[in-house]
């Protein structure tokens, strides 16, 4: 068997196996090879023969889960969103000492981008970003994360929403931008953790100044 039909017959077998998998079980497959796809391309540059190519499926069973390009980049672009909105959640639940929970919600942010699927691009660099559809979606991400912060603020300083809505998106934006700069200077030349600490010293050194309303 020369290499080239051993590649056919692996090519096969592969398709096979990955025939048997469950609809849900296919969709998150398929997701992930449009993930790696989409990173390292960009949407211009990616094709569906790509990404089918990297799942190892024909472009008809890419096309049975997804009736197009742009609809298989919103769904990934879902489920990113919605992964960075639960990791901002999640660490504004994990205390409720506020220093620690400004370190934990700029800890999120430094792991959302640090991830190494690079997905982040996805929401935060995104070459679509002329479709409504994207807009929405990225826009929805910093509203949502920031509305989760704000709420935290306004109960523990009796601040009205709109002053804590303000300070939130300030400490969304501090979070974000400064974890993707920490990111573009070659990963890193300040360690992760140290990296953190500084921007939540920041933020902290900012949000503090706004007293419990329980201890004034």
């Amino acid at each position: 068997m020369t290499t080239t039909d051993a590649a056919y017959a692996e090519a096969a077998t592969s398709r096979q196996r990955s025939a048997r998998l469950p609809r849900s079980a296919r969709r998150n497959q398929l997701l992930g090879a449009a993930e790696e796809v989409f990173v390292a391309q960009g949407y211009h540059a990616a094709a569906m023969d790509d990404i089918a190519e990297r799942a190892g499926v024909s472009k008809p069973v890419l096309y049975q889960h997804f009736p197009g390009k742009l609809e298989l980049y919103l769904a990934l672009l879902d489920k990113h969103c919605d992964q960075l909105v639960t990791q901002v959640r999640t660490a504004l639940a994990s205390t409720t000492d506020n220093k620690l929970r400004v370190a934990a919600t700029i800890g999120a942010y430094f792991d959302y981008v640090e991830h190494e699927s690079g997905a982040f691009r996805l929401v935060f660099e995104s070459d679509l970003n002329n479709e409504a559809a994207v807009r929405e979606r990225t826009h929805r991400v910093t509203q949502e994360c920031a509305e989760a912060i704000r709420d935290v603020i306004a109960t523990d300083t009796g601040l009205s929403d709109d002053e804590a809505m303000l300070l939130a998106v300030g400490l969304t934006g501090v979070a974000h931008v400064t974890a993707r700069y920490w990111l573009s200077t070659e990963g890193g030349r300040i360690p992760r953790d140290a990296a953190a600490r500084i921007v939540s010293q920041l933020a902290w050194r900012g949000i503090g100044n706004f007293p419990r309303k329980d201890s004034v």
